[in-house]
């Protein structure tokens, strides 16, 4: 490289000569940083989506490539955060895509110290045997002067904020309906 091209391609020495006196666009640029896209601008696809963090719901818009995100940014079109997101919000690609992210079930028996991996459907299974074991074993059908309850203690729920409105609805149905009182959710809280 000669003495010439590496003055050349000294952001000072570009900011005094050309057209960019303070340094802010132009003169900056590396010749690398020149070559260099953004990856929304490569993307195949965009879907407009809800940051699962928190109860505040800032929009976020989730840019695929070949089938897999590549980006997720905040929305400009959203009236909550205007295209703004929270470190949490920002990070929230790694949350989808990270390669230490769980994608199977664990279980780790009474007294056991390893986790052992287990399909869905047993899981699933193993949570109703105990939720209808737990009410059945707290069901209260009257007081003390026969009054009914119909009711149970031995089950309740929170609920996280990143539930919408229908999930919530949903939510408190299940449990009303299974005689459980303790009911709340984390955005009430």
């Amino acid at each position: 490289m000669g003495v010439r091209t590496w003055i050349e391609g000294w952001p000072v020495y570009r900011q005094l000569t050309g057209t960019d006196p303070l340094g802010r666009g132009a003169a900056a640029m590396s010749a690398r940083s020149e070559r260099l896209q953004p990856r929304t601008e490569t993307a195949d696809s965009m879907a407009r989506s809800v940051c699962p963090y928190c109860a505040v719901g800032c929009g976020q818009r989730v840019y695929v490539k070949d089938g897999r995100i590549s980006q997720i940014e905040g929305d400009p079109d959203s009236p909550i955060s205007r295209g703004r997101l929270c470190p949490k919000g920002s990070a929230s690609k790694n949350l989808v895509t990270s390669e230490l992210r769980q994608t199977t079930v664990l279980y780790r028996r009474p007294y056991a110290t390893d986790w052992e991996e287990l399909d869905l459907d047993t899981a699933m299974d193993m949570i109703a045997d105990r939720y209808l074991a737990a009410r059945d074993a707290t069901w209260e059908d009257v007081d003390d002067e026969g009054r009914p309850l119909n009711r149970t203690l031995g089950i309740s729920s929170l609920g996280g904020a990143t539930l919408d409105n229908e999930e919530n609805y949903l939510i408190k149905k299940l449990f009303t309906a299974s005689g459980a009182l303790q009911i709340e959710n984390q955005a009430r809280i």
